[in-house]
């Protein structure tokens, strides 16, 4: 679940993280903190509101980025040009997904909104191809987006539709939806920051901090005027902003930039395939949540399309093994 998008290294960054100094706990450590995000999400509806979880996951993100920006002697760019770029990408990639996961904890389960998540990698190829000139279909991609867009009607149980639909099944196709629009707007915002942002001479920890303080802006100012003060609020429920700011947003930003450093780009993509099964664990072990059979099954076939997509699986293999049995 991607909460900002390194886009380069970022000046001044640590050669290594000892407590972590394999590339192999920090990929578990990622795929730990995402998966388990949709659970802090979920806690934290139990007394604020989408907005507030929100406001509260970007300020709590950002404070950790800015703190280590400044003990290195990093500036935050200043061309106006990229400060608009990077309010539009912020917009997609952080304000507008994380409200409409605030949305989404509110009448959905966790591992249910992990599941939807995995869906993200189709959009970021769709809007790839249309957005970015060196983006092209092919047969594996076309193929992945079908198996996966296949796997999302799948987990929405698509034929329930066919007839009569409670209170609670309209909740949870509205919940889901919430969810798809947050993974529609990292498709979107991925490529535009590839675009107008992957060629800045700012590094990535200036850019990132700077994406974060702007996504700010707009629900800062709107949290006071269209939300009331939340009651109710218990340990649980800070703890559970806090965890997904810092450590969801900040620290999860770090372990990301490790990994493609050490292990390669494609080693750390394969990290969204790894969260939705966290996210269904910790939802079923930790919330006493259930699932429905068609929803983790729904989960394994985006997999498989989004794999096929991002060239994690070819087609060409799948046919010689065909043929060999």
């Amino acid at each position: 679940m991607p909460a900002v998008s390194p886009v380069s290294a970022p000046s001044g960054a640590p050669r290594r993280l000892r407590p972590l100094s394999d590339w192999r706990a920090k990929f578990v450590l990622l795929a730990l903190i995402w998966g388990l995000s949709f659970l802090f999400m979920k806690v934290a509806a139990e007394a604020l509101s989408p907005m507030q979880i929100a406001l509260g996951r970007m300020v709590t993100g950002t404070v950790p980025l800015l703190a280590a920006l400044l003990l290195r002697g990093g500036r935050l760019p200043t061309s106006p040009r990229l400060w608009g770029h990077l309010f539009v990408s912020a917009l997609l990639l952080n304000t507008v997904p994380f409200t409409l996961f605030g949305y989404a904890a509110h009448l959905i389960p966790s591992a249910l909104m992990g599941i939807v998540n995995a869906s993200t990698p189709l959009f970021g190829v769709v809007f790839s191809m249309l957005l970015l000139s060196d983006e092209r279909p092919d047969r594996d991609r076309v193929l992945g987006l079908g198996i996966g867009f296949l796997g999302v009607l799948t987990v929405f149980g698509v034929w329930d539709s066919l007839g009569e639909v409670s209170v609670g099944d309209r909740d949870a196709v509205l919940g889901m939806l919430f969810v798809v629009g947050a993974t529609a707007c990292y498709g979107i915002g991925t490529p535009y920051l590839r675009r107008f942002v992957a060629g800045s001479a700012h590094g990535a920890l200036e850019l990132s901090t700077l994406q974060l303080l702007l996504g700010s802006v707009p629900l800062a100012l709107l949290v006071p005027v269209l939300t009331e003060a939340p009651t109710g609020l218990t340990w649980q429920v800070v703890v559970s902003v806090g965890v997904l700011g810092a450590l969801g947003t900040g620290f999860a930003y770090v372990l990301q930039y490790a990994i493609v450093r050490e292990a390669g780009a494609t080693v750390a993509t394969t990290v969204t395939y790894v969260a939705p099964v966290v996210a269904i664990t910790a939802g079923i072990v930790l919330m006493g949540e259930t699932l429905s059979w068609n929803q983790p099954l729904g989960a394994v076939v985006i997999i498989l399309g989004a794999a096929l997509c991002q060239g994690m699986v070819r087609t060409r293999y799948v046919t010689v093994l065909v043929r060999r049995g």
